[in-house]
Formats: structure tokens, sequence, C-alpha cells
């Protein structure tokens, strides 16, 4: 009996330790368990701002619109029902015509954050800059907005070596530059034609959407050019507040312009000039005059207006094709033809050296070019025959606040240093290592 009641103590004891030691491991687990819930921490998520939308709050679709595509097809495939479409289109349509989507161009669609990822608001940008927001999370409103622009202004100077264009690329600047200061000089230096050792210095600003988006170079303050040892100075300034009117000039405030430009495309060559005796073998050798100077270039090559002045007409004939003429002054007038698109519209405002249109086929013509005609008091003229006017001066009104705008500018831009060129050594300096 006494041995049966040891062994029974013995038992009992055995299992109230095997529980002790249960619950120190479910202890253990537990504390374990609370250190670890101590020690995650969930991580903050930065609200990331687009289109002033925080895009934290919704499932974020990008796309861009594809060949067939319309603004219907779009919600469609987002399962958006035909009713609500049109409810949607019909709402929006006082500030967007949803039928104006043009492929290629991207699309953003906010969703909610769950299984159904429901569309609660269509973005499309148009161009890198602008952007339309149709939304309808819960009242449907269409508006146009912009992203933020940021300016950066920059200098460089560089020395020729071949041409310009290579000089800049040298330093990974955008071509575009040699661009806009052959169109500043294009009256003053032939770049076509420069020399090894001329060299410029120029004061530039650069664009950039979003602060980081580079969308190129925006435009030129100030430069100087010397060409043949003589600098050729050029400050941007505003001639006219109400239409923004902008030119360059020199430190001396004459204007580096003349009134017309001398061609209105980069051109290849000048496959016809103006002539009134010409003779076409396709019409039986019969005279046919042509009345204006056919410059060949590529199919979309950017046509520019040659002056300031106002759109009088931007239409399609079957001879003239697709072709915009303006209106310079009560004498000048011009005219472009066969273009591919036109850019401009009746009654818009142009400045010299404006895109109006894009090189094309369009008309009566066998091959890509832009017909250039040039009138005077109503009567068409050969514009390389005649002794056209300078552009107009700075007005003494503005010369003296001229004076004084580009005072300190022109002291920034001569501070500017040109990079020096490394020499080779000479042969008898050279140290021969054995």
């Amino acid at each position: 009996m006494e041995r049966a009641r040891i062994k029974g103590v013995g038992r009992k004891c055995l299992m109230l330790f095997a529980i002790i030691l249960g619950l120190n491991s479910c202890r253990e687990e537990n504390v374990q368990i609370i250190e670890e819930e101590l020690a995650y921490v969930e991580p903050v998520i930065d609200d990331v701002y687009e289109f002033g939308f925080n895009l934290n709050d919704y499932y974020v679709k990008r796309d861009t619109v594809r060949a067939g595509d319309s603004f219907g097809e779009i919600m469609q495939r987002h399962k958006i029902g035909y009713p609500r479409i049109f409810q949607i289109a019909e709402k929006a349509r006082d500030s967007f015509d949803i039928r104006k989507l043009q492929i290629g161009r991207p699309y953003t669609l906010l969703c909610t954050k769950d299984s159904l990822q429901e569309p609660k608001c269509f973005i499309y940008q148009p161009n890198r800059e602008e952007y339309i927001v149709i939304n309808f999370q819960d009242s449907i409103h269409a508006y146009t907005s912009r992203k933020p622009i940021k300016y950066v202004e920059k200098e460089i100077s560089g020395i020729i070596s071949s041409n310009i264009s290579e000089t800049l690329a040298q330093q990974g600047i955008s071509f575009i530059l040699a661009y806009k200061m052959s169109d500043i000089y294009a009256w003053t230096i032939d770049f076509t034609r420069l020399q090894k050792g001329d060299r410029f210095k120029v004061i530039y600003t650069d664009k950039y959407i979003d602060d980081s988006i580079y969308a190129g170079i925006d435009n030129i303050k100030a430069a100087v050019f010397e060409h043949k040892n003589q600098p050729f100075y050029a400050f941007e300034f505003e001639t006219d507040s109400i239409k923004r009117i902008k030119d360059y000039f020199s430190e001396e405030a004459n204007n580096l312009r003349r009134a017309f430009l001398q061609a209105p495309v980069e051109y290849k060559r000048i496959s016809s000039r103006y002539n009134l005796s010409r003779r076409i073998a396709l019409y039986g050798n019969k005279i046919r005059p042509h009345k204006g100077t056919d410059f060949a270039a590529d199919i979309g090559t950017p046509i520019r207006s040659t002056a300031n002045g106002t759109v009088t007409k931007s239409s399609f004939t079957r001879g003239n094709g697709n072709y915009v003429k303006i209106k310079h002054n009560s004498t000048y007038e011009t005219q472009y033809l066969h273009m591919k698109k036109q850019n401009v519209k009746v009654g818009q405002y142009v400045r010299q050296g404006d895109v109006i249109g894009w090189v094309g086929m369009t008309g009566n013509t066998s091959g890509p070019h832009v017909c250039y005609r040039f009138w005077k008091n109503g009567h068409q003229v050969d514009p390389f025959r005649e002794k056209l006017p300078e552009a107009e001066p700075i007005s003494d009104a503005l010369k003296t606040k001229y004076l004084d705008y580009i005072a300190p500018i022109k002291v920034q831009i001569d501070k500017v240093e040109y990079e020096v060129e490394v020499d080779e050594p000479a042969d008898d300096l050279i140290t021969q290592v054995p």
C-alpha cells in the first residue's frame, strides 16, 4: 500500500511539473508575441500628389489612347455602363470635347481601392504641360489645368572647332540652342560660315515640368557671339507688354532682325524661284508664271511666319492645298502653300518665327515643299529682289528703359568664362621615357 501511495504522489508531482513547464513555455511564447508586436511599426506612406489628387487614395491605372479608342470604349473597358458614360459626356462637354482624344496621348484613371476598382476620375494629357480632368466621384465636373513648371537659368560658353551644334553636343546641350541662336543672329552672322576659334556665351532658361521632367530650352535671355574677333551682343527685351512681343537688340539698342526672315522654313534647296516667264513642258511648253518661291523640305518640317502679323486666311483650295495668309501691315502680306496642316486660325496674331504649319504635299504639287508668296501694295513680287524694311527699332520712350535693363545682364554675361583650350605640347617639350 505504502509503495502504491508513493507512486501516486510521484505521478502527481510529475504532472504538476509538466503543467508548470507548459505554463512557462506559454508565457515565453506570449512574451515573444508581445515583443514582436511592439517591435513592428506600420510604415508611413508619404502622400504622392499628381493632377491635384493624392494618388495613395486610389488604385491608379495609366495607359495611352489606342487606335480606335473613344472615351466611351475606354470607360466600357473599365466596366462603366453606357447610361453612366452618356451622363458623364453630357456634363463634361462644355469644358472638354471627349471626341478630341488623340492616339498616343496618355490618360490616367483613378479607381476605388477595392476589389471592384471602379473608375472615379479620368485625366487626359493633350500635351506634357496641360491636363484635363473629368471627375465623376460625386457630382460630374470637368476642367483644364497645367502641371507646375519650373524655369532654371543657366550659363554656357563654347569655342567653335567645326560647327556650333557639335560644340554644344560635346557639353550635352541640345541642338535646339544652336537653332535658337542662329535665328537670333540670322541677319548678323552666317552660321554656315563660322570660323574655327569663333566663340560664344549664352544665358538661357531650361524648363522643367513637375520639377523633374525636362521640357527643353525655353528662351535665350542674352548672348554674345565673337565672329572674326568681333563681338555681337544680343539681349531679349519686351517691346509690347500687351501683345507680349519680344525681340533681340544689341548693346546699343539696335534691332538684330529685319522685318522679314529670308525664308519661312529650314529648306534643302530652292526648287523654283519667282519667274513670270516660266514655261512648263507638262503644259505644252506654255508660259505659266510662277509668282512664288518654292522651298523644298521634308514633310513635317515647321513653316514659320517670316514677320509679325495677323492671319487673314487659314483654308484649303484645290490648287493651294492647305495654306495660310498673313497681313503684316498696310503694305505687306505673305502666303504659305501646300501645307500638311495649319497651326493657326483666322484672326490670330503671330510673331516672326512662330510655327504656322508644317510642310506637306496638298494641292497641286509634285513634291514636298512650301510655296512662299509675297505681296507688296496688293501685287505679288519677288521678295529676294525687294529692298525690305528694317525691323522696328526701340522707341525713344523705351530706349532708356532698355539700356538700364540690360546693364546688369551685360555684366553677368561678360563674367562667364570661356572654356580653356588645351594645346598639344610641343615636340621639343615631350620628355622621352626610356
